[in-house]
Formats: structure tokens, sequence, C-alpha cells
């Protein structure tokens, strides 16, 4: 039997932290909950990135909320990926009930139920503040690592960011990027080889392919003007609390690929802009990505070595992310190792290959001598997980099974007229709500176009004839009727001719039989 009062002391010695902090809930121990032994996150350690995973219905996203819920407290912004659409109530808050109760007796903590400030965003037609990028916001080495081209590729995209931009040509959407890639390949292509080399067809054919392919995703609504400003994600609400953001994606499952592209940019844009920020005592922003599976499900090679390489990178901007998954497997092992926080919820072994997994996921934990942890992790109760963290000096945190807090706010979505006043009040809605169509490389090019064909007709009607008016009489006689005529002529006098010099040809002499 596992020392209690040693546990005890390794609990709170392990989730003691300098700075500030926030409770995510009480440890648990054979069973019993120990009120005494608290669990606690630390702010300064939140751009260290984490994992919250678990089974479908053990708590997953009301653990998120939780973990939002303690950083706006502590006045950081939140930017939620909201793929099952339910986590809109946080605007509202929660209701006190016995469970609710229960657990928070068992804990010895007090529960009261708050609202918190909530901006809805989308990256389609609902609901919320619209989230777009222009192209050339993208360049050249993003685009082609989202359409997974080849070198050859990649320097046939590289060459057309390189003309647009010498040309001060904007690259506002698809629509334009499209209408470039036929430029090069017809009317501008020998225009474009004498100046930039040598453009092969069969490559802006494959490209224009890969383009439309993600056309198809519905990456038409993302691309455009006026392109969000990242700045509007790290704001702080009138009563000093950290802005949570929810992009509402309930319509990204079927559209992994613009899922995956809205994600990398977002990231790649926050590391550009945001300063090199060292150790924060917290952070700027955090990022919390549920179903993450859907980032990584399409991505080629080329953009999960991005991927990799900006999580590496971004947190010493002061951005946290944390991914949300059923199975840790979900996650490519090179972004796994960087992860710093593990909140593992209940899986379930119903197969061989389940059971595989469970023990994969086990190992992945500190080793300790007061649990079971491949037998542990599938017992685990709803509301309950298996957490350890980095501390202040990146030493793992003992890892402890706790009963977590549950959210004060709403545990359930917005109704629609509850979505509607909230967007009504929004000033950003109103910011991003227009889309703006300014003149960009489609209408520019089409211009050139529609000009080139304007001159060349111009041309034709202005030169003069190499040969000059036929006369009425070489009218006549050239009319084909009236040739026929000569020729008929011709003829007559040929033969009338050559029978007056004796050369019309000899006629037969000899009687011709007849059958009758």
């Amino acid at each position: 039997m596992p020392d209690k009062t040693a546990f005890i002391q390794t609990v709170n010695a392990g989730y003691s932290f300098k700075g500030e902090s926030f409770t995510l809930g009480a440890a648990i121990l054979n069973g019993e909950v120990l009120s005494e032994a608290s669990v606690h996150l630390s702010l300064k350690t939140m751009n260290r990135h984490g994992l919250i995973a678990g089974a479908t219905g053990t708590g997953k996203t009301k653990t998120l909320q939780v973990i939002a819920e303690g950083l706006s407290d502590a006045s950081v912004p939140v930017l939620l990926m909201d793929i099952k659409g339910d986590l809109s109530g946080i605007a509202e808050p929660g209701a006190f009930n016995d469970k609710i109760k229960e657990r928070y007796g068992k804990m010895k903590l007090e529960y009261i139920p708050k609202p918190f400030p909530v901006e809805l965003m989308s990256l389609s037609e609902e609901k919320g503040v619209r989230l777009r990028a222009t192209v050339s916001e993208f360049g050249p080495i993003l685009i082609s690592k989202i359409l997974g081209l080849n070198d050859t590729q990649q320097g046939l995209v590289a060459m057309i960011f390189k003309y647009c931009d010498d040309q001060k040509i904007p690259l506002v959407d698809l629509k334009d990027f499209t209408k470039m890639l036929q430029y090069i390949s017809n009317e501008g292509k020998a225009d474009i080889e004498k100046q930039y080399g040598k453009i092969s067809t069969t490559s802006t054919g494959t490209i224009l392919r890969k383009v439309i392919e993600l056309q198809q995703q519905g990456a038409d609504v993302f691309f455009g003007e006026p392109s969000f400003e990242v700045d509007d994600l790290m704001r702080i609400s009138d009563d000093g609390g950290g802005m949570i953001n929810i992009l509402r994606v309930t319509d990204m499952q079927n559209r992994p690929k613009l899922f995956s592209t809205f994600m990398l940019q977002l990231l790649a844009e926050l590391y550009a802009i945001l300063p090199e920020a060292g150790d924060l005592d917290k952070p700027k922003l955090v990022l919390f990505i549920d179903e993450a599976h859907l980032v990584f499900q399409e991505a080629t090679d080329a953009l999960l070595q991005q991927i990799e390489t900006v999580i590496k990178l971004i947190r010493s901007k002061g951005v946290g992310i944390f991914f949300c998954t059923q199975n840790p497997q979900d996650i490519p092992a090179s972004v796994l190792s960087q992860l710093g926080l593990k909140v593992q919820h209940a899986l379930r072994a119903f197969t061989a290959a389940d059971r595989k997994t469970i023990k994969q996921a086990a190992e992945n934990y500190p080793e300790t001598t007061y649990y079971q942890v491949n037998e542990l992790i599938t017992e685990i109760g709803i509301g309950e997980a298996l957490i350890t963290m980095l501390n202040e000096k990146g030493i793992p945190t003992p890892l402890v099974h706790t009963l977590l807090t549950s959210p004060r706010s709403r545990m359930d979505i917005l109704t629609d007229a509850e979505i509607s006043a909230l967007t009504t009040r929004s000033k950003l809605v109103k910011k991003y709500e227009q889309t703006i169509d300014n003149q960009s490389a489609y209408e520019i090019v089409s211009g050139k176009l529609k000009e080139a064909e304007r001159k060349s007709a111009e041309q034709a009607a202005n030169k003069p004839s190499s040969k000059p008016e036929p006369s009425t009489i070489e009218k006549v006689l050239n009319n084909p009727v009236a040739r026929q005529v000569q020729r008929t002529a011709a003829s007559i006098i040929t033969r009338s001719l050559l029978g007056a010099l004796g050369l019309g040809g000899r006629r037969s002499t000899k009687k011709k039989t007849s059958w009758f």
C-alpha cells in the first residue's frame, strides 16, 4: 500500500510554483480524493505546449474549457478551435447541480458560476468574425507546402510571386493565383520566359489541378480581404479578463486541408509578427486545437515538418499550443515530444490494437511507484485524468491521478438567439464582415489581355492592303461562274485551232458493229 503521507508531500512539492497558477483539481490515491493535495497549473510554463487526450465522453472538452477559464481569469487571451460546436457556452454562466456539489465537496472547493468574455469567429459563412488571409501573405513557400509541390513546381510558384512583386500585381485570392497560372501558360509565357526562365506547361497544369482541389474544400472563402490581424486575438476585455476567441469550425471535418492551411498560416504569422519574449510570467496567447488529428490527417511530410518547426520556435514568442485528441498516437512523435503538459483521460481497450496503444501511451509518462499506469489508464472515471507537466526548471512533475474541477461557465452551447446577440455586440464582426474586392491580379491580367486584343484589332483595321482594289471587270472575271465560261470558251477555241491545223485527232474509218 502506497504511503499516503509521502504521496501528499510529493504532490504538494511537485505542484507548488513560485509564479501565478490556478487549480486544476485534487489528487486521487487508491480511489480516495485528497483535498490537501491540490494540482495546480503554472502560467509560467504554459508556453511549453500541451496535450489533452482520452476516449470519447471522458471529459476532454470540459478540461479544455477549465484551462481556458483559468487563463482568462489571469488576463491571458485564448483561441479555441471548436470542431464539435460545444464550446460557445463559455460566454454564459454555468448552473450549480448535485453532481457539481458532490465533486466540489470532495475537493473542499467553492463553485462560483461565471460567464467569460467571448468572441465568436468563423472561416466560412457562419456567424462571427470572418477570418481571411491573402495569397500574398502566405508567400510562395507556404503555398507550395500546402499544395504538396515538388522542387520544380515550387520554383514556378516562386517565379509567379516574383513576377507579381516586380509588376506590382497583388495576389489576393485563389482566383488571382489561378489567373496568373493561366496567363504564364499562354499569352504571357513568351514575355515572362525572357526575364525569368523556362516555364513548363506540365507543371502549371499540375499546380492548377491542386489549387482546384483546395478550392473544392472551400478555400475560396478563406482567401481574400480584409485579411485578419493577429493582434485582434490578443485582446483584454473591459473587466481585465483575457478574451476567449472561439473559432467555430464545425464544417472542417470534411475539409481537413483547409483547416491545416489555416492553422499553419496562423502559426507562421504569429511567429513572424511577435517579438522574442524570453521567459514570461504568463503567455501572450494560448491556442487549443480540439480534434487535433484533423490538422495532421492529410498533411504532407513538408507540411508536418513546417508545423513541427513552428511549434518548436513559437514558444519563444510567448505562445502556447495545446492539442486535444482521442489518442496520443494521433499526434506525430516529433510534435508529441514538444508537449510539456499532458492530461490523459481514460482510454478504452476493446481490441489487441487498443491494448498496444494503451501500453505506448503509458510509456510516455514519468515512472511512478504510486500507480500501475497500464491498468489505471483504462479505469479513470469521467472528469478524472492523469496529469504531468514541466516545472519552471523544465523538469516533469510527478504523475498524479486527478479529480478535475468543473467549468464555471455553461457546459452546453449557446442558442441561435444568444449567438446573434453576441455577434451583434461585437466590434470585430463589424470590422471584418464586408468583403473587399480591390483590383488585383485577376482584373489586372484580364485588362492586359483585353488591351492586347484591342490593339491587335486596331492594327488589323489600319493595316494597308498589299494588293490594289480589283476593277469591276476583274471582279466579274474572278467570279467562279465567269471562270467556268472562260474555260469552256478556251476549250472550244483550242479544239477549233487544232482541227484547222489537222491536229484534231484521227477518226476511225472502221465500220462500227451493231448488236442489232
